[in-house]
């Protein structure tokens, strides 16, 4: 079936994502990709672990971190995780309004996400002076939290370029593996804040 075929509910395959070449090698050139985004916030995470005792002086995290912030914002990404989950189901039952639904409250979770990440970087910065230069400790934080924070935007733009440009064209086996890249992404950032929700904050608060 060509991807430009005009397509049905009854002629749409089960797995549209993976139905054309294109398609696979969207799929596994997001794997290679994911192997290096894997070692990248592997370094990011061992050189905290290294510099996290290292405050200068200045007030460790036990005193900074704001927990029930931070357990808000990582409830809203893990909802977000979800309603992607949605939004391919829906894709692969060739409905796409609910798909297009299910994806824009995924970005609209996101977008919140990232609101109440930038807050707790200005309550930190303004509250008690941990800032990226204070010392190894901040530097190691912001670097860390920060990149995730990277590619929640990354993933926001990704999503809603997605959006609005497939708003009127229907789902079709051009686009579909683009959304289904999309919504495995959203997935790696939810799983990479939960090591960090779990190695930068909980164990900070010990």
């Amino acid at each position: 079936m060509h991807s430009e075929e005009k397509l049905t509910a009854e002629t749409f395959p089960a797995s549209p994502e993976r139905a054309t070449l294109e398609g696979k090698n969207k799929f596994l050139g997001f794997w290679l990709f994911l192997g290096g985004e894997t070692v990248l916030f592997a370094s990011l995470f061992a050189t905290y672990l290294a510099l996290k005792d290292s405050t200068a002086g200045t007030s460790p995290s036990q005193e900074i971190f704001d927990l029930p912030l931070v357990f808000a914002a990582t409830m809203i990404l893990l909802t977000s995780s979800l309603t992607s989950v949605y939004a391919m189901y829906h894709m692969k039952n060739f409905n796409y309004k609910k798909m297009q639904l299910w994806m824009g409250i995924t970005w609209l979770l996101g977008l919140s996400f990232l609101i109440l990440e930038i807050y707790e970087f200005y309550h930190y910065i303004t509250h008690y002076g941990h800032t990226f230069t204070s010392s190894a400790f901040g530097s190691a934080f912001y670097t860390l939290v920060g990149t995730h924070g990277a590619h929640v935007i990354f993933g926001l733009l990704w999503i809603g370029t997605l959006l609005i440009r497939n708003m009127k064209r229907g789902l079709d086996l051009h686009n579909a593996p683009k959304f289904y890249v999309a919504s495995l992404y959203w997935h790696f950032i939810d799983v990479v804040w939960l090591f960090i929700f779990t190695v930068v904050y909980l164990m900070g608060l010990v």
